[in-house]
């Protein structure tokens, strides 16, 4: 065993065939111009901050694993309110890349396999492409402000009332109902 350290990969596009096999190291920090890229196309209002650090470490004899961690601020428009939600997003993404990985038919049915982060091992790699993903599946569904607020106001189609709160209980109805056919004092829930 060696202490060297493991080799450092410049660039964005891996060929696994050329990497040493005690593994590599990487990290990318996206230009201005790269983040303005990546910010117009996942339709946020800031990125910024945005690191993508790893290693790539070989598996068996064929197949490698890539170990890493994605950092970034985020600014997103509230679902409630538009108003900018500033967001800091850090990620652990582990991704196993397999040599003899089958890809299932596309008529055929198939079920959802245990390990989501294995795939089929490329011929090359691009960790832009990865970080970019990493980033896109970490964004929040719902960004909301914390002063965003629905008030209370219930929408509807027009020219409907909206729902009260009392009819949104599940056996408000059948209180009403119990009530109407005159057996308002039997049976459990009566308030007794």
């Amino acid at each position: 065993m060696t202490d060297r350290a493991p080799e450092r990969i410049d660039g964005t596009e891996i060929v696994f065939s050329k990497l040493p096999r005690d593994g590599a190291v990487f990290r990318l920090e996206p230009s201005a111009a790269e983040l303005e890229a990546l910010r117009e196309h996942l339709g946020l209002l800031g990125l910024r901050k945005l690191r993508f650090e790893g290693r790539l470490v070989p598996e068996r004899k064929r197949d490698w694993r890539l170990e890493a961690q994605l950092g970034a601020t985020v600014i997103q428009p509230c679902t409630v309110t538009l108003e900018p939600v500033t967001t800091r997003l850090e990620e652990v993404l582990e991704r196993r890349y397999l040599a003899d990985w089958e890809e299932p038919e596309a008529a055929a049915e198939v079920e959802m396999p245990e390990d989501d982060s294995a795939e089929a091992l490329p011929r090359v790699l691009d960790l832009g492409e990865v970080m970019h993903e990493a980033l896109a599946l970490a964004l929040p569904l719902y960004p909301r402000a914390g002063t965003a607020d629905f008030g209370g106001t219930a929408v509807t189609e027009p020219g409907k009332a909206p729902m009260t709160d009392e009819e949104t209980k599940p056996f408000a109805g059948l209180a009403a109902l119990r009530g109407k056919l005159g057996g308002g004092d039997s049976g459990p829930g009566n308030g007794e």
